[in-house]
């Protein structure tokens, strides 16, 4: 068994909620649907991944609220 990343993520926040169709060009991604927003995050998420997803957002016209850097997840305690 591996260790989750430790890297720190993204969580990016759409105004809206984007139906089935547009949900499946964020596959990789965890996508939330909520009232008002939609939330796409990844504790495994770069920089650099993290603007291939701007990308996509813009090209799908879709209003972009915000970027958060999520904090780092701790790595799991040394088993005895």
């Amino acid at each position: 068994m591996t260790d989750p990343p430790t890297g720190p993520g993204y969580e990016i926040r759409i105004r809206g909620r984007i139906s089935d169709t547009f949900q499946h060009a964020f596959d990789d991604l965890n996508v939330r649907v909520n009232p008002v927003e939609t939330v796409v995050w990844s504790p495994e998420l770069d920089q650099g991944a993290l603007y291939g997803v701007l990308e996509i957002i813009e090209a799908l016209g879709l209003e972009l609220v915000e970027v958060r850097r999520l904090p780092p997840m701790a790595p799991r305690e040394a088993r005895s």
